[in-house]
């Protein structure tokens, strides 16, 4: 062959694959049906969830049904007790709470109060977790001990370990601030203020709440190439820089998920307020759950109780809804 006839050559034509479904073969439709969710094996997925979702609706579908029947009644003792017929009261329990200044000082109390744990817990755990990948094997594992004991601790007993903490009288935090130069604190009564007693449940939410931040983000950060990390460095980025474009990035699914999370622990929190005030929290230590809880048990206004719950539930729910947002976003980008 000629060098003419060699340069003049034409390539062969590309040959295109068919569009699955028209020209190709059974197993060629079989995966393409499989692909875009048709196909006998598209009910699956939903089976083998039905037995999470059946339980979840016994669970919670018949609660919050009664709960929501409930805010839309005139319910008190004479109808728990069966001596008169529950009442319709249409709205008039969201009109009289939504019109009630109180009740908008304990949102409002509830959200800074929930705002500051989570905070809190996102940013001690974050430290915590990136501690932890520069220490020695046997300090990581006797910290991850430490912390999965705590997190484990039940909250009754954790609570009168802080209460016995913080007692005015008794307490090791006031010995060991007392002995500091200029400073006296024997006899301080940490509860005597709405905003102390706060802070200092706040602290006692938050030590239960850190370890399984920690836990979750030690796991992601051994997901974070190194590569990347080598790469940033070479660039010029100091610690900071890889953290903010490198590390966090990475590891943004599952801070969203871990803000949502404490979120809805931390706006349901009951027990720790309950406990450390001996079941009697006074007006400035209120919170969502504990006035729900006082009007439906305390004044017997079940109904009024209930439209609080459900106005949580609908905070709650809002949360949600920016969590889903956020993980939506995250998916389009990847």
């Amino acid at each position: 062959m000629s060098a003419a006839e060699t340069t003049t050559a034409k390539a062969p034509p590309v040959r295109h694959a068919p569009p699955p479904g028209r020209g190709a073969g059974p197993t060629a439709r079989k995966t393409a049906g499989k692909r875009t969710g048709g196909g006998p094996g598209a009910g699956v997925p939903w089976l083998l969830l039905a037995p999470c979702l059946t339980v979840l609706v016994l669970v919670l579908g018949y609660p919050l049904v009664r709960l929501v029947t409930l805010s839309f009644q005139k319910f008190g003792q004479p109808q728990l007790w069966g001596f008169q017929e529950a009442e319709s009261a249409g709205l008039d329990n969201f009109t009289r709470i939504l019109g009630d200044g109180e009740f908008w000082a304990v949102v409002l109390r509830t959200v800074l109060f929930a705002g500051g744990a989570v905070i809190l817990t996102m940013v001690l755990g974050m430290l915590i977790a990136l501690l932890l990948q520069r220490v020695s094997t046997w300090v990581k594992a006797l910290v991850s001990i430490v912390l999965v004991a705590s997190w484990g601790m039940p909250i009754i007993v954790a609570t009168a370990i802080f209460k016995w903490l913080f007692d005015a009288d008794y307490g090791v935090l006031n010995w060991l601030l007392d002995k500091l130069p200029g400073v006296e604190m024997i006899g301080h009564n940490w509860f005597a203020s709405g905003p102390q007693g706060l802070a200092v449940i706040m602290l006692l939410v938050v030590w239960g709440a850190v370890p399984f931040v920690v836990i979750t983000l030690s796991a992601g950060l051994t997901q974070v190439p190194k590569e990347l990390e080598e790469a940033a460095r070479l660039d010029g980025a100091g610690a900071w820089g890889v953290f903010r474009f490198v590390t966090l990035p990475i590891l943004k699914p599952i801070i969203v998920m871990l803000t949502t999370l404490s979120v809805i622990w931390d706006m349901g929190v009951f027990p720790q307020v309950y406990v450390m005030r001996n079941g009697h929290p006074e007006p400035e230590f209120q919170v969502l759950t504990t006035y729900s809880f006082d009007k439906a048990f305390v004044v017997n206004d079940y109904g009024t109780g209930s439209a609080i719950a459900l106005v949580t539930v609908f905070l709650l729910l809002g949360a949600v809804a920016v969590y889903m947002r956020q993980m939506l976003k995250i998916g389009e980008v990847e």
